[in-house]
């Protein structure tokens, strides 16, 4: 689940590539869109639709979910309506496991976004969901103030042969990268990946919360 095309790679893009490779089906819920009412340009526009589809190729979604919110205006949408056009996308694709970004991330959509989520990934909404992982987006995660909003990694996946694919699919989003030390940069994914392999005995790895999960 990404609040905005490359919120994905950031944050679950070695554990996407390793489930594909692993024989799973996997899906990209996108939530917001760029749009002319939103004071995009006809060529930003079309730039955007060449990075989903990109995107696609490059991970192999079976399915790519586009709710077309609005970007940086979920805090004007009712939640009742988010909530809904989320479920329905739960009730199509049916997932086991939802990669979604942390609460306490400092851009509204990414907290909107988890916690509309919560309401979905409730066991008798949506009985197929065993597992709800919340991952760590450079630039907002880290960027979170106060303790009570710290990212708090409890599952650590090894993405170790799959970094290298990752950086190249980040490189789709070459307009919303910076050099490094800008948090949105190749080093500073390839740094992350390496000191969170380091805690758990990888050469690389994305960080997880665990929020729910049924055994």
């Amino acid at each position: 689940m990404a609040p905005h095309p490359d919120d994905e790679v950031l944050g679950a893009g070695g554990t996407l590539l390793r489930r594909k490779a692993e024989g799973g089906q996997t899906a990209w819920l996108i939530v917001t869109a760029m749009s002319a009412q939103g004071g995009w340009s006809e060529a930003q526009l079309q730039a955007r639709a060449g990075q989903i589809e990109r995107i696609r190729q490059l991970f192999g979604f079976d399915e790519v979910f586009e709710l077309g919110f609005p970007a940086a205006q979920l805090d004007r949408i009712d939640t009742g309506e988010l909530v809904a056009a989320m479920a329905r996308v739960f009730e199509a694709f049916k997932p086991t496991e939802v990669l979604l970004p942390h609460a306490g991330d400092v851009h509204s959509d990414h907290r909107i976004t988890a916690q509309a989520a919560a309401s979905c990934t409730k066991w008798f909404r949506q009985a197929s969901i065993t597992r709800v992982l919340a991952y760590e987006t450079l630039s907002e995660t880290d960027a979170a103030l106060g303790s009570g909003a710290a990212f708090q990694p409890t599952v650590f996946v090894d993405v170790g042969d799959f970094l290298e694919r990752k950086l190249e699919a980040l490189a789709v989003y070459q307009s919303e990268l910076g050099e490094f030390p800008f948090p949105r940069s190749p080093e500073a994914v390839r740094a992350l990946a390496m000191l969170r392999g380091a805690a758990a005995g990888f050469r690389a790895a994305e960080a997880y919360e665990l929020l729910r999960e049924r055994l």
